[in-house]
């Protein structure tokens, strides 16, 4: 009985010193954040004004080669912090943002390995950020993320309103369901898409929009996304916690690190008024200032474009029928036949040129203006478009002139038929032909599978190419509309040039 008595102590002691517990509220009091490691595993809890928005919730991090940073770990050290700030976006629908949080970083050590890891928290009346972050060290250098776990753990069966999760496309519709009723609902929320890649059949795409049986509204997403996969939840659809669930390579890894290094913020915004999220820039706020100095030349633009009548079947991108397929270097289409359809042609961008000055539109979107659209989509093409070259009914020269003596100017488009290499292999010569001409921004589109083949839409290869064209579209002062991108998570506010991702809005 004595030594009964003895291990149970042990037990409670040694509890007592891995478990320390930390809580942290918001600058108002709305929002607590409760962080201990029972038995070594990070563990958060959020509230709202007092009721419980998420569950007891793991962190931590699977890696390749049946290692772990998912438990035994002790908290080394805590720091809390107070940030208030007020600035001002480039554009966006408010001239100021108030920046205002409480912080808390957790430092802990992994003592079986010597690992460390950190968690930063930051903590905001609409909600919270979390991200991991890791210092330099000399047990983990280099390594491979196998799986992230971070879990959402819900407080019940809420509506969500939600989209398949895929590696590829977001263009799916919005379904409304309880979270009981995803799995049931999976196969007929999916549509065909020219690319996409399911995961789970309760797998769902962030920003996830849910309600409460009592009336609060909760999202999940993730803010500034860089060098890192983009983030899926995977739902278990018994106990109805979300784990983060994120996009791999060709290989089936899903992320490469090397420390000192930094997750993205996995986010969670909460509010008993529905406005308020929406409202809410506590995505833009999670990231970084604005890293241009001069942002002069950056203003949003209302667009008509060359399109809708290639959608309808009215016209067509591609220049001619006589050719099978096309060789950029080879094909001599001054030596073809057209078949007379092709939209992008001199005369009818006039005619959208003078609708839009007349109108009030500030640029002309023309889509097919440049070689290569006749076999362009899906036979996993590399060099598919060179976008300097102009199809020879489309006098770029001309068009552009007369479109600035309208007071109108002509939008770049750069479809790449994800042909990723390709685009990057042109990218510099293509902004420099924009310069010439005096475009000052383009719409990319990322039609199709993705090439290096097996990479993902969503992948860390592919954000870290989205973030380098819009780098270098900087450089030229051009502005970015990245259709079939990766979804936003506020990059705009550090670079923005970067005016739109995956959406578009074209009128005819």
């Amino acid at each position: 009985m004595i030594m009964k008595r003895f291990l149970l102590t042990s037990t409670l002691l040694c509890a007592f010193f891995i478990s320390n517990a930390e809580n942290i509220s918001s600058p108002g009091g709305t929002v607590t954040l409760h962080f201990d490691t029972p038995n070594g595993v990070p563990t958060y809890e959020v509230s709202y004004k007092q009721q419980a928005v998420i569950k007891p919730s793991s962190l931590g991090l699977e890696l390749t080669g049946n290692n772990n940073l998912l438990d035994g770990f002790e908290i080394l050290k805590t720091t809390t912090s107070t940030f208030d700030e007020t600035w001002q976006p480039v554009w966006g629908e408010v001239k100021d943002i108030r920046n205002h949080y409480n912080e808390m970083l957790v430092e802990m050590k992994q003592a079986s390995t010597d690992r460390y890891m950190n968690i930063r928290f930051r903590v905001y009346d609409e909600g919270v950020g979390l991200r991991y972050e890791f210092p330099r060290q000399k047990n983990l250098n280099y390594f491979i993320i196998k799986e992230e776990r971070t879990q959402f753990a819900m407080t019940g069966d809420h509506t969500a309103w939600w989209i398949p999760g895929d590696y590829d496309t977001q263009e799916y519709d919005y379904t409304e369901c309880k979270l009981s009723e995803i799995r049931g609902l999976m196969q007929s929320a999916i549509t065909s898409n020219a690319s996409q890649t399911q995961f789970s059949p309760t797998g769902v795409q962030t920003a996830l929009q849910l309600k409460t049986a009592d009336g609060l509204y909760i999202n999940l997403h993730e803010a500034a996304l860089i060098d890192y996969s983009c983030m899926h939840l995977d739902l278990d659809d018994k106990n109805f916690i979300f784990t983060s669930w994120l996009t791999p390579d060709a290989q089936g890894n899903k992320g490469y690190m090397q420390t000192p290094c930094h997750t993205p913020w996995r986010t969670i915004m909460v509010s008993d008024d529905a406005r308020q999220i929406l409202a809410s820039k506590l995505i833009l706020n999670l990231n970084e200032p604005c890293k241009l100095e001069d942002t002069s030349w950056i203003k949003p633009v209302k667009y008509v474009g060359v399109w809708w009548e290639m959608i309808t079947g009215k016209s067509s991108w591609s220049y001619t029928g006589e050719l099978p397929s096309i060789k950029l270097d080879e094909t001599d289409y001054s030596k073809v036949k057209p078949h007379g359809n092709h939209a992008a042609n001199t005369a009818n961008v006039k005619r959208y040129i003078d609708f839009a000055a007349e109108h009030g539109f500030d640029q002309v979107l023309v889509e097919g203006w440049n070689v290569g659209w006749e076999d362009w989509f899906g036979n996993s093409k590399d060099y598919v478009f060179d976008f300097v070259t102009p199809y020879p009914d489309f006098d770029i020269a001309e068009l552009n002139r007369y479109a600035q003596s309208k007071g109108v100017r002509l939008m770049m488009h750069h479809e790449t038929s994800s042909s990723v290499r390709n685009y990057e292999r042109h990218m510099e010569e293509a902004y420099q032909l924009m310069n010439k001409y005096g475009y000052n921004s383009v719409k990319s589109g990322y039609v199709g599978n993705i090439i290096p083949r097996g990479e993902h839409h969503y992948g860390q290869w592919m954000v870290n190419h989205y973030l380098h064209a819009v780098k270098q579209a900087a450089k030229h002062k051009i502005m970015v509309n990245a259709h079939e991108a990766v979804r936003p998570t506020g990059l705009c506010r550090t670079y923005p040039n970067l005016i739109g991702n995956f959406m578009e809005c074209t009128v005819l």
